[in-house]
C-alpha cells in the first residue's frame, strides 16, 4: 500500500496559500512530516483524513481516490488528531465499545473480543474501568491510538502526538507507533525532530505549505555531512552571521550565542567541525525556505 500525492494546493479565503504544490509518495512504515507550526501540516492532514477540500491536486491510496471516495477513505483510516474529544464520565471500556459499535462492529461478542485486545495492546487494560477524564495525557494518546486501529486501518493519521507528553510516556507511545506502522501506511505530523529521528525511515520538511526536503533522514544528514560548523560567538556578532545566509540556528549558552554554520568549508577562525544533526537538516531547510521569495 502506498499514498501518492501530487500537485496538493489549499488556499484559504483570507488569502493564506496553506499549501503550495505538495507532492510526496508514502510507503508503508512510518512517515514522519516535520514542520514548524503553521507550515501547513495539519491542512495537510485533515485534507487527507476527508475532513477538509483541496483546491487541486491528486490523492491515491492504493486504488481509492482519497480527493473524491471519502467513504471508502474513512472504512481503511485510523485518525488521531491533534485534539479529540471524548465523553469524560464514560470508562475507556465502554467508550472504546461504543467506537467499534460506531464503525460497523455489530455483533457483541466480536466487538467484546475486539476491545480487549485493544486495551491490552495499547497497555490501557487494568485502567479499563476508569473514567476517561482521569487519563493522563499519554493514556488519553494510547487511548486514541486504539480507537485508531478500530477497523484494521490502512492508512493512519496523527497529528502532533507527543505534545505535552513526559519521557516516559513519550517513549510508550514510540514503541506502540513503531509497532504499528510495521504493516501499514502511518504519517506522523509533528514540530518535534525527536519524534521523526526516533521513529520514520521516511520523513518530508514542509514550510509555507511547500515540501522543501522528502527522503529518509539518514540520506539528508549524508547530504551535509562535513558541512556544519559550531562556534560560540559574541551577540553583537549574530546579526552578521544572519546576513550571510550561512547560519543554521543559534542558542544561548550561558548568555552566550553558540552558532551553526553551513559551509562547504571552515567558515572562519574558530570554527570547529561538528556531526549533523536532523536539527541541522530541519533548521537549515527552514532557514532556506524564508529567504526564497514567495511564489505567485
Amino acid at each position: 500500500m502506498e499514498l501518492i500525492i501530487e500537485g496538493l494546493n489549499k488556499t484559504y479565503g483570507n488569502g493564506v496559500k496553506a499549501l503550495d504544490n505538495v507532492g510526496l509518495h508514502i510507503p508503508t512504515g512510518m512517515f514522519g512530516l516535520l514542520g514548524p507550526n503553521g507550515a501547513g501540516k495539519s491542512t495537510l492532514m485533515r485534507i487527507l483524513a476527508t475532513l477538509q477540500e483541496a483546491d487541486a491536486g491528486t490523492v491515491r491510496l492504493g486504488d481509492i481516490d482519497v480527493l473524491k471516495e471519502k467513504d471508502a477513505v474513512r472504512r481503511v483510516l485510523g485518525y488521531l488528531p491533534q485534539e479529540f474529544g471524548v465523553y469524560p464520565k464514560v470508562n475507556a471500556y465502554g467508550m472504546l465499545d461504543h467506537i467499534a459499535l460506531l464503525k460497523g462492529v455489530i455483533h457483541k461478542g466480536e466487538r467484546k473480543e475486539l476491545v480487549e485486545a485493544l486495551l491490552q495492546r495499547v497497555n490501557l487494560w487494568e485502567h479499563r474501568k476508569r473514567r476517561l477524564s482521569g487519563f493522563s495525557g499519554g493514556m488519553k494518546q494510547r487511548f486514541g491510538i486504539a480507537q485508531c486501529l478500530i477497523g484494521e486501518p490502512k492508512l493512519i493519521i496523527v497529528d502532533e502526538p507527543t505534545a505535552g507528553l513526559d519521557p516516559g510516556e513519550r517513549n510508550r507511545f514510540y514503541n506502540l507507533l513503531t509497532e504499528i506502522g510495521e504493516n501499514v501506511v502511518v504519517i506522523l505530523s509533528t514540530h518535534i525532530v525527536q519524534d521523526v529521528q526516533e521513529l520514520c525511515s521516511n520523513m518530508a520538511i514542509i514550510h509555507k505549505g511547500r515540501v522543501l526536503y522528502a527522503g529518509p533522514p539518514q540520506e539528508s544528514l549524508r547530504a551535509i555531512q562535513g558541512k556544519v560548523w559550531r562556534k560560540r560567538i559574541a551577540k553583537e556578532e549574530l546579526e552578521g552571521f544572519v546576513r550571510s545566509g550561512k547560519l543554521i540556528s543559534n542558542r544561548l549558552s550561558a548568555g552566550q550565542p553558540v552558532i551553526h554554520l553551513l559551509s562547504d568549508e571552515r567558515p572562519g577562525e574558530g570554527f570547529e567541525a561538528v556531526q549533523p544533526s536532523l536539527e541541522d537538516v530541519f533548521f537549515g531547510a527552514i532557514n532556506r525556505g524564508n529567504a526564497e521569495p514567495v511564489r505567485a
